[in-house]
């Protein structure tokens, strides 16, 4: 089970994970082993999540889902698979718990007396610096 929050967790049979030749620096374990680990999670078929929070997720993290519907986390940073595999699974979790979070509300606040007055300020400066341009004739006759 991955523990996303204290009332949320993803059974290990919703998650699979693919291993690839990571990239980069590193010689021969670089040539050699599989170090990249990707882990995919099928939000559509998830039983652990509620429709609210699919929605949730495919919207917040709408950039890492694919059209199927899966979830994909990749982690290549470390030099084994092992200490990958454990990376992707904090990525997830975080990911997972940041956009099931709820968005705190807007307190709506009221602009200072003082920025007010700087911007009727400028206002005025604009305008005077522009009435300055224009070209008036004038007739002595």
């Amino acid at each position: 089970m991955i523990e996303i929050t204290s009332t949320l967790a993803i059974p290990d049979d919703e998650v699979h994970f693919e291993t690839s030749r990571a990239g980069g620096p590193g010689g021969q374990n670089v040539n050699k082993v599989e170090t990249r680990v990707a882990l995919l999670f099928d939000l559509a078929g998830s039983v652990a999540l509620s429709d609210e929070d699919k929605v949730k997720v495919r919207e917040r993290l709408a950039s890492r889902v694919s059209h199927a519907g899966v979830l994909r986390v990749v982690c290549q940073v470390h030099r084994s698979q092992g200490a990958n595999r454990e990376e992707v699974v904090m990525r997830f979790a975080a990911l997972l718990r940041t956009a099931l979070s709820d968005d705190a509300p807007r307190v709506p606040t009221r602009v200072p007396r003082g920025a007010r007055q700087r911007r009727l300020d400028a206002k005025r400066r604009d305008g005077q610096r522009k009435a300055l341009r224009t070209a008036r004739i004038t007739t002595d006759d």
